[in-house]
């Protein structure tokens, strides 16, 4: 788990393509980036509640993922799901100097 106040270095944005995901481990937790087509990035945990779908393999677009397997969306700044109930973990993130620092 990320401590609070901590802050993970997980390397240069260009290692996650434009428009696409990518999991990373922190401490054991798998969590989902994503750099949107304008180069914002975002990141939640990686697991659906629904069925544990990969979410970093999913499709980005109007701010959401959609989980690869059933298609269930999670907002990116509210972790809220499209279906009643679900919802995943929201981290902060950011870009400085070219790198991807999350924190919590």
């Amino acid at each position: 788990m990320i401590g609070q106040n901590s802050k993970v270095l997980l390397g240069p944005v260009d290692q996650i393509p434009v428009g696409q995901g990518r999991c990373f481990v922190v401490h054991g937790r798998e969590i989902a980036v994503f750099r949107s087509r304008s180069g914002t990035i975002f990141a939640v945990e990686n697991h659906c509640p629904h069925r544990g779908g990969p979410l970093s393999e999913g499709v980005i677009g109007d701010g959401k993922v959609v989980c690869p397997l059933h298609g269930h969306k999670f907002d990116f700044q509210t972790g809220q799901g499209s279906e009643a109930g679900e919802c995943v973990a929201v981290f902060k993130i950011r870009q400085e100097q070219g790198q991807i620092i999350l924190e919590k």
